[in-house]
């Protein structure tokens, strides 16, 4: 019989890749979504509309229901539950600090009580994962690692921390198979474009098209870790299926500065960065999180997973896509003008 899945957060950038990544091994995927009043599903309609509808299933609940969650785990009974569900915009979370640290945080323990009720009567094994950040490491210096201290520099990093520590305890106390990865940067063309990478590879693809102006941004010196989600979610099932739960960080080992993410972005399309780039305070974060650098060599050694792309490739593919994107605007816009034109 097939395994069974439940991706909370399954709408999302990870959610997507890791839905495709499991249908392709032949799981039953379930995923959570919360209800919304504008279509959010834009990322898996794919696996909706391929003939896939019998093994995929979407499922309304969410993090600050515990009922729902208790429901869904019920009547789905899966094996592995992948929590990728999170408010995930740092910048956001010092505005919404309550709301971050209830569904980052107080969600996830949540989520371990209702697996942990759930499973108390049915003694069906559950496979847990957390997806952690390496937002929770702050001011720790580089280069990160499962033993580097956390030092958390924003509300969200706290939650997340807090949600660490959660799934540590249900594991210790309860003898739970739960495992924290702790992620690094990972972005792809599915990234919300609210995030600087993909917020810079939109607007250098819609700049290169005449469709944009200028591109605003905040703290051009900060230093991340960039994978891509891709890569990422195969080290999240890997952890799954490892004899044995634990923390794994995943990262590339490499770490450049979003100054040097922009010529990356920029060069690839023949154009210089600082023509285009003007400084907006309102972009700073309160707290500032200068340098994250993985270490993934734990995650090398135990499961043998290692990135597949480098900051470089990510880049052009990130840009390649938004120009596709860019290309099919320039089109509509060409024809809504025409066809203005042809009215008047």
């Amino acid at each position: 019989m097939a395994k069974v899945a439940l991706i909370t957060g399954v709408t999302g950038q990870d959610g997507s890749y890791l839905a495709e990544l499991l249908l392709s091994k032949g799981y039953e995927v379930h995923g959570m979504i919360r209800r919304s009043s504008t279509v959010t599903t834009w990322r898996i309609d794919h696996l909706l509309e391929e003939g896939q509808s019998k093994s995929f299933s979407l499922h309304y609940g969410d993090l600050s229901d515990a009922n729902s969650l208790r429901r869904l785990i019920d009547l789905t009974q899966p094996e592995e539950i992948y929590n990728l569900a999170a408010q995930s915009h740092v910048r956001v979370s010092f505005d919404q600090p309550e709301y971050t640290t209830d569904a980052t945080g107080t969600g996830v323990l949540r989520l371990l009580e209702a697996i942990r009720a759930s499973t108390q009567y049915s003694l069906k094994a559950v496979r847990f994962y957390q997806a952690g950040s390496s937002e929770m490491f702050g001011s720790a210096k580089p280069p990160q690692g499962e033993f580097t201290r956390f030092e958390p520099r924003s509300p969200y990093a706290c939650a997340k921390v807090y949600a660490h520590y959660q799934t540590v305890n249900y594991r210790e106390s309860y003898g739970m198979f739960a495992s924290n990865g702790i992620l690094f940067n990972h972005e792809s063309p599915r990234r919300g474009e609210a995030f600087v990478t993909r917020k810079i590879t939109l607007a250098a693809a819609r700049i290169k098209l005449g469709l944009q102006k200028k591109l605003f941004l905040g703290n051009l010196d900060a230093k991340r870790d960039w994978g891509f989600a891709g890569d990422y979610v195969e080290a999240m099932w890997r952890m799954l299926q490892h004899d044995r739960p634990d923390d794994f960080v995943v990262a590339t080992n490499q770490a450049i500065s979003i100054r040097e993410f922009l010529a990356l972005t920029f060069e690839h399309i023949n154009l210089d960065w600082r023509d285009f780039v003007e400084i907006d305070e309102r972009f700073y974060r309160p707290a500032e999180v200068d340098y994250l650098l993985g270490d993934y060599s734990k995650i090398h050694r135990d499961l043998g997973w290692s990135p597949t792309h480098d900051v470089s490739s990510l880049a052009k593919m990130m840009v390649d896509s938004d120009l596709k994107l860019a290309k099919r605007e320039h089109h509509h816009r060409n024809f809504d003008e025409l066809e203005a034109q042809i009215v008047r």
